[in-house]
C-alpha cells in the first residue's frame, strides 16, 4: 500500500515546490522507520540500490579484510595482505548458514580502523541496534524483510569517513546522489516497521520452531545429514545442511521439479554454483561444502509445508541412494 500511494507522489524529493516537499516527506518518513527498525539515528540512513551498493560506497578506498561470511561485494575490497589502516567488515549473521556473530566477537576498533557489519540477514529476523553494536557503519538490503528488491541502505555513524561513490546533486546527505527512488524507499519504510512489529510479536520464533521442525524430519528422512551451525545461535529463518555425497546443485534441481526452491549457497553469485568458502573456512570438506543446501523459512511458512518438504526431499535422498548403489 505504501509503494502504491507513492506512485501517486510525482514530484522529484530535491524540488521545493508543494509535489517535491511530498516526495522529501515519504523519503524521510522511510529514513526514520528503517532507522527505527535498525536502532540507529535517521541522519545516519543512506539509501542505496541495495547492500551491495552500500558495501561498495562503504569500502570506498578502504583496505578491508573480511569474515569468511561476509557479503560477496565485500570480497571485492579484501586485500588484507596490503599495509595500511585495515578495516574490518562482520557478518552479524552469514547468509548461507545462520550463524550469527556471538557477543564480544566484534573486536574494539583501533585507531583508524573501521568496522563494516553486514546486516543484511539479520535485519528484521532478530533483535539488532546499530547505536550499541561499536560498528562505525552497517549494510541492510529491502527485499530481505519483505520489501521491494533494488533498494537498501548504508548505516553510518556519524563522524565516520565516507567517500561519494557518485557525484552529482548531493543528494543523501552528499554520500549518494541521484535522485531518489522514492517508491522504493517508501516500501522499504513500510517493509522496516512491519517487519519489527513481526519481531516484537514473536513471529521469528515461530518461524525457529518450523525451522526445527523441518531439521528433525530432514534427519529421520536422510542419512546422517549434518546441519551446520545447529547448536549455535542462528538466525531462525534459514537451514543449512549437509547430504554428504549428493551434490547441493542436484538438490535444488531435485526440489525444484517439486515445487520448492532451496539454494546450494549464496544468490550474491547471480546463479553461479561453487564451492562455499564460509564452509571450507569452518572446517568442512571440499566433497562437504559441495553437497549444502540452504533452505529459508518465513512468516507464511505452514507446518503443512514443512510436511511436504520432508516427504519430497525424503524420496529424492532415497531415489540419489539407489542410484549411488546401483
Amino acid at each position: 500500500m505504501a509503494m502504491i500511494a507513492a506512485m501517486d507522489v510525482v514530484g522529484n524529493p530535491s524540488s521545493v515546490h508543494a509535489e517535491g516537499r511530498a516526495a522529501k516527506a515519504l523519503v524521510e518518513r522511510a529514513r526514520e522507520q528503517v532507522a527505527a527498525a535498525l536502532g540507529a539515528d535517521g541522519a545516519d540512513v543512506i539509501f542505496t540500490s541495495g547492500a551491495t551498493e552500500a558495501a561498495g560506497l562503504a569500502c570506498l578506498g578502504r583496505v578491508v579484510r573480511c569474515h569468511a561470511a561476509c557479503h560477496d561485494a565485500l570480497w571485492v575490497h579484501d586485500a588484507a595482505a596490503e599495509p595500511g589502516a585495515t578495516h574490518f567488515a562482520y557478518p552479524a549473521a552469514g547468509s548461507e548458514t545462520g550463524i550469527m556473530l556471538r557477543a564480544g566477537e566484534l573486536a574494539p576498533a583501533g585507531d583508524g580502523m573501521v568496522q563494516i557489519v553486514d546486516a543484511a540477514q539479520v535485519f528484521g529476523k532478530a533483535p539488532f541496534a546499530f547505536n550499541w553494536s561499536g560498528a562505525q557503519m552497517a549494510l541492510v538490503s529491502g527485499h530481505k524483510i519483505g520489501g521491494p528488491k533494488g533498494v537498501g541502505a548504508l548505516v553510518v555513524r556519524r563522524g565516520t569517513e565516507l567517500a561519494a561513490m557518485m557525484q552529482g546533486g548531493g543528494q543523501e546527505m552528499g554520500r549518494r546522489s541521484g535522485t531518489e527512488n522514492v517508491v522504493g524507499i517508501a516500501g522499504f519504510g513500510a517493509a522496516a516497521l512491519a517487519a519489527q512489529a513481526d519481531l516484537d510479536a514473536g513471529v521469528w520464533a515461530q518461524v525457529a520452531d518450523l525451522r526445527d521442525k523441518l531439521e528433525t524430519g530432514i534427519e529421520a528422512a536422510g542419512d546422517q545429514p549434518i546441519f551446520v551451525g545447529k547448536d549455535e545461535a542462528r538466525l531462525p529463518n534459514t537451514s543449512c545442511f549437509i547430504a554428504p555425497g549428493w551434490k547441493g546443485e542436484t538438490q535444488v534441481m531435485s526440489m525444484d521439479l517439486a515445487g520448492f526452491a532451496i539454494s546450494a549457497g549464496s544468490a550474491c553469485s547471480s546463479g553461479k554454483v561453487k564451492e562455499s568458502r564460509v564452509l571450507r573456512a569452518m572446517g568442512f570438506s571440499g566433497e562437504e561444502a559441495r553437497s549444502a543446501v540452504r533452505v529459508s523459512l518465513g512468516p507464511t511458512t505452514t507446518h503443512e509445508d514443512i510436511e511436504r518438504f520432508v516427504d519430497a526431499w525424503g524420496l529424492a535422498h532415497r531415489k540419489f541412494r539407489e542410484r549411488a548403489a546401483g
